[in-house]
């Protein structure tokens, strides 16, 4: 078994143990540091494979929506800022821990990449590896970037609807109510009887021309 197979299979107990801390995890600022750990080690898989560019989209993307992520969790929960500062030194180890952990991955990865980097594959002088990237995805692999999109988008609307505050200064209407309306209840016909202008009286004989 050689070392890249076993850096495999680490990063991909990590990634399973991280992610199971997401969904499992009591306090949301613990799932949040769990989550980024989880995204964190799945763009060292992504490098581990070849794929450098998903790696570092991963890390750039990914990692950096996490704190809107969070923003949601406090926003859903009513919860305080000052009361997540007077708990910092009790999530500072696990913050460290967590930290330490993606240095080494990060560490071993690149470690095994210049270690284990061979003579380059030769490609054209105008190769473009992001628009290999791209043509691979909308064309063979659209399928599964149209799911991860409707994925993304019920995550969004998720959200919203769970934020969202109920207002009394606003009007909302009923979809039942106005699936069963009736024309009739819309609509009414009322008969006007139509108007004509007065005509012009003539002008008086005694008025002098």
């Amino acid at each position: 078994m050689t070392f890249a197979t076993v850096l495999f299979y680490v990063l991909s107990v990590i990634l399973v143990v991280a992610a199971f801390r997401v969904i499992s995890a009591p306090n949301p600022v613990t799932g949040v540091l769990h989550l980024i750990l989880a995204f964190f080690t799945a763009s060292m898989l992504w490098v581990l494979a070849g794929a450098e560019f998903l790696g570092l989209l991963l890390v750039l993307v990914y990692v950096g929506a996490v704190m809107v992520l969070f923003l949601f969790v406090v926003m859903m929960l009513d919860m305080r800022m000052a009361s997540l500062r007077t708990g910092l030194k009790v999530y500072l180890p696990l913050g460290l821990g967590i930290g330490l952990i993606m240095v080494l991955e990060m560490a071993f990865v690149i470690a095994k990449l210049w270690a284990g980097a061979g003579p380059q594959a030769s490609v054209p002088a105008d190769y473009n590896n992001t628009r290999a990237l791209g043509t691979l995805m909308y064309t063979q692999y659209v399928f599964a970037v149209e799911v991860g999109a409707v994925i993304l988008l019920l995550g969004m609307v998720s959200a919203i609807a769970l934020t969202l505050r109920r207002r009394r200064d606003v009007k909302y209407n009923n979809p039942a109510d106005q699936v069963r309306v009736r024309a009739k209840d819309r609509l009414r016909l009322v008969s006007i009887p139509s108007q004509t202008e007065p005509k012009a009286q003539p002008a008086a004989s005694g008025e002098s021309k």
